[in-house]
């Protein structure tokens, strides 16, 4: 099995604790730039577009290292993969610089129509072997390493052969991609479905992880929902900081997608993340190394595999 895979990892560049790029608050966001390294956006939003919609994306290039995380990649399902949405998809990656691009292990899509969710697929074989296949062409297709990211679910799919774990560890090895772990998405799973979030993290390849999220949820009577619109909970920081010490990651990233609040209680959430990551003696990552600096974007590039 190759392993290729793991030294491209080694050669992707540390970019640090980032934020996603909002148009909502862009002004706030370019405005603190001193505390943030990298820029993480929705590929969707800025493909094959111009107007006001390029000029943000050309302006964050500017100002920081970029990061794309799709949403409608619909990896999981059985419609054949849109060549076009590729080849939109390959020329942002190039045009914003990206190092590595990521999606979400999910399907999102039937028969053509997209459904507006990320839902999941059943913890088996079959879906093992169909993944596979798709997450392989698109690899290969953009050029540069491509991460899936574990998405919270509120319903176990029938047809389950292994628990979430083996199924996510079995597809990254086969088909040797990395992982964006996303710890709140663990956190929130952990609680609907009764397992232990550090064991998670414990059994799943650490090696393959590049990136990690972190964000908030809403709590109701019986489940909570990841939202990203809420302030991170002490148990997703204390998620975060145990998986820290276990993984050599290439950035951090803070999600928050809607009830913005106050610009300087996002200051705040990234710097108690900052202080996690600094502090643990077991991170890897060197924040001193990261930043927003001309030398810092200058170093970014895309690893070709």
């Amino acid at each position: 099995m190759s392993n290729q895979f793991l030294t491209l990892k080694n050669k992707l560049p540390d970019l640090g604790i980032g934020f996603g790029l909002r148009r909502e608050i862009a002004d706030e966001t370019f405005e603190a730039k001193d505390k943030i390294d990298f820029l993480e956006f929705a590929p969707e939003n800025y493909m094959e577009v111009g107007g006001n919609a390029k000029a943000l994306l050309e302006r964050a290039a500017e100002a920081f290292p970029l990061i794309s995380h799709g949403l409608c990649l619909s990896i999981g399902s059985t419609d054949d993969l849109n060549n076009d949405y590729l080849k939109a998809l390959k020329k942002t990656l190039d045009q914003a610089n990206c190092a590595w691009a990521s999606d979400h292990l999910c399907f999102a899509s039937f028969n053509g129509v997209y459904v507006q969710d990320l839902l999941p697929l059943p913890f088996s074989k079959e879906a093992i072997e169909h993944v596979v296949k798709r997450i392989k062409t698109v690899q290969d297709y953009i050029e540069r390493p491509f991460l899936l990211e574990n998405i919270s679910y509120y319903t176990s799919l029938p047809g389950a052969e292994m628990n979430e774990w083996q199924f996510i560890s079995e597809i990254l090895e086969k088909a040797d991609c990395g992982l964006l772990l996303d710890v709140n998405n663990v956190y929130v799973n952990s609680v609907n479905h009764g397992f232990d979030p550090e064991r998670f993290v414990d059994q799943i390849p650490l090696e393959r992880v590049v990136q990690i999220h972190i964000a908030g949820h809403k709590k109701s009577k019986k489940t909570i929902i990841d939202t990203h619109g809420a302030p991170v909970v002490q148990a997703v920081y204390d998620l975060l900081e145990y998986t820290i010490g276990r993984v050599d990651v290439k950035g951090v990233m803070l999600e928050r997608d809607q009830n913005f609040p106050n610009f300087d209680e996002i200051i705040v959430e990234l710097e108690k993340i900052r202080n996690i990551c600094d502090s643990n003696p077991g991170s890897k990552m060197d924040l001193k190394k990261c930043g927003t600096s001309k030398k810092a974007k200058s170093d970014v590039q895309a690893v070709s595999i």
